[in-house]
């Protein structure tokens, strides 16, 4: 979750590893501009339905995600317009994501532990950081990386305080 994060983005090599392929992109030809206001290129558009939450309480919506090849510790990033689409109240502080359902309010949780993990991993001075992990840093606990179970459904985030 990235509320200062204008755009939706899941990166490159986790859209692979999810089972899509180039050719399920659309032309996006806007460019993405990062903290450090250093161009990155869009590879593509693609419409994806997100999940969060879990039974009874989860809410689904169709995001547009522009896809983008850089180097994360993160498989994707949620931002504000993901985070309105779901009418949802991130608190980093808390780690937690609550947003309304049919059942009640529903909420997404996310994992300090991860998070102090692929923070470190990031700023590794050993070449290291800054790549994608095939870990469930945004996957439900259910799943243990991209390649099993419902890839295309996630339920869980990882926030960096």
């Amino acid at each position: 979750m990235d509320n200062g994060a204008s755009v939706d983005i899941p990166f490159y090599d986790i859209f692979i590893r999810m089972g899509y392929n180039d050719s399920q992109l659309t032309l996006s030809d806007a460019p993405i501009y990062g903290f450090n206001h250093v161009e990155c290129k869009v590879e593509g558009a693609i419409q994806l339905a997100v999940t969060i939450g879990e039974e009874p309480r989860e809410a689904t919506q169709m995001l547009n995600f522009q896809v983008v090849k850089a180097t994360s510790t993160y498989n994707a990033i949620m931002g504000r317009i993901g985070i309105n689409a779901f009418k949802a109240m991130p608190s980093t502080y808390h780690m937690v994501l609550k947003f309304p359902t049919k059942n009640g309010v529903g909420e997404a949780r996310g994992d300090q532990k991860m998070a102090r993990s692929c923070n470190v991993a990031a700023l590794r001075p050993d070449g290291t950081g800054g790549r994608s992990s095939p870990s469930n840093t945004w996957m439900s606990e259910k799943m243990t990386n991209c390649e099993e179970s419902q890839p295309r459904i996630w339920s869980q985030f990882l926030w960096t305080p």
